[in-house]
């Protein structure tokens, strides 16, 4: 919640179709400077991209980080299909759009990583180029769905469900815990196997927290998510799993489903749900003009490696803006 986290770099606007964001905005110190859009993931905030946010702006480049939609400071629709990528990818364009920024470099994590592959589909000439963290980037598909997904990774049929929301909204500590583990075979062992992550979370299990998160950080983080809880980051999972994306992805030709940007991989070698080797190999096949790194961290790339994400996302902008 850009309020909470960044008071002092928090602004709030309300878009053409009346959907209001919440984001952080820092002005770059020079034209020469380009501007950074931080779309963040699942169950998270533009708080989790506080450390880039802080690098960022002492180099002195510009940063956009919203609150996505269902989180923070921004709407939280009930209609599934408010979460449509396409549709968010236009409230990203209609944000920069405000901020009189004409191109700047998306960099996601996790969901985040997802819809920035979907800016590169949509909005291409808006962007110099994607970062995609943990999660590689993926073409269009006009014929499915994620729902499938949700027989090898057993923790998204559950996301899937009305009773996710009860859950996570009765054990927030929990919900904690399973997703922001020290030890990243948590994943592995509780998110993969069916019905393990909500019996984790239903018997209220709480780890200590990791060392790349501290107990302020925390504090704040449970201020964020104890407003509106989980009934809007679970959206995104109900809407990818429930046939939203396909009508709009059937549309895009298939010249134009490769990546048609550079992009640059920041893959996660002990992320055991978005698996390095998995996500590398899936990328190389869509993306032309790539550029890969891999770090030795679990899922939370830019929190447990924060300097060296700032470092190859700044190296990468040097790269591409021209």
């Amino acid at each position: 919640m850009a309020s909470i986290a960044f008071p002092s770099l928090a602004k709030k606007a309300t878009l053409t179709d009346g959907t209001t964001y919440g984001y952080v905005c820092v002005r770059p110190q020079s034209p020469s400077k380009p501007t950074f859009l931080l779309l963040h993931g699942y169950p998270s905030s533009c708080f989790d991209w506080r450390h880039q946010i802080a690098g960022l702006q002492e180099l002195g480049y510009g940063v956009i980080a919203p609150d996505l939609l269902g989180y923070g400071d921004t709407d939280k629709p009930t209609d599934l299909a408010a979460y449509r990528l396409k549709a968010m990818c236009a409230h990203m364009v209609e944000i920069l759009d405000i901020e009189d920024i004409s191109r700047s470099i998306a960099v996601g994590h996790d969901w985040g990583s997802t819809l920035a592959s979907r800016l590169a589909t949509y909005q291409h000439h808006r962007f110099y180029g994607i970062v995609s963290i943990g999660v590689g980037y993926f073409p269009p598909d006009g014929t499915r769905d994620m729902g499938p997904l949700a027989d090898i990774i057993g923790y998204m049929k559950w996301h899937n469900t009305e009773q996710a929301i009860a859950d996570a909204n009765e054990h927030p500590a929990s919900v904690f815990s399973l997703i922001y583990p020290e030890d990243p075979l948590v994943f592995k062992n509780v998110l993969i196997p069916h019905d393990k992550a909500a019996e984790f979370v239903r018997a209220g299990t709480v780890l200590p927290l990791p060392p790349w998160y501290s107990l302020a950080e925390y504090t704040v983080r449970d201020r964020i998510f104890s407003k509106d809880g989980y009934a809007g980051p679970l959206c995104w999972y109900r809407t990818a799993m429930r046939g939203f994306n396909p009508p709009d992805e059937a549309a895009v030709k298939d010249e134009d489903k490769a990546c048609p940007l550079p992009l640059l991989f920041i893959a996660a070698d002990k992320d055991h749900v978005s698996v390095a080797e998995m996500m590398i190999a899936a990328t190389q096949a869509s993306v032309p003009d790539l550029r890969i790194e891999r770090l030795d961290t679990g899922h939370w790339v830019q929190l447990e490696k924060p300097e060296e994400v700032t470092r190859l996302i700044v190296r990468f902008a040097e790269e591409v803006v021209v």
